[in-house]
């Protein structure tokens, strides 16, 4: 089967949350963008880059190991292009 083209960008919430320690994060691309997906860490402003590239169009996952970040709420961020969507994360231990 031939993988589709998304028509959007979209970001999926990421799978567990809450979570604790590990997590994964979906998002589409729908043109070749220059991407960016961040999580920001609601108390302290800390900032992790989990991707920050060009993409072609198509449906991406990311994993995130949380064992050495602080427990906490955090929002994702997801930049392609012009586009921008948040979703919130929470972190337990």
């Amino acid at each position: 089967m031939k993988d589709l083209i998304p028509s959007e960008f979209y970001l999926s919430q990421n799978y567990p949350n809450p979570f604790s320690g590990t997590t994964s994060i979906k998002f589409c691309v729908a043109h070749r963008s220059r991407v960016t997906l961040d999580i920001v860490h609601c108390e302290t402003g800390a900032i992790q880059r989990l991707a920050d590239e060009e993409k072609e169009a198509g449906t991406f996952e990311v994993g995130v190991d949380a064992r050495s970040l602080p427990e906490g709420s955090y929002i994702c961020v997801f930049r392609a292009g012009d586009f921008v969507a948040t979703r919130k994360m929470i972190l337990k231990r």
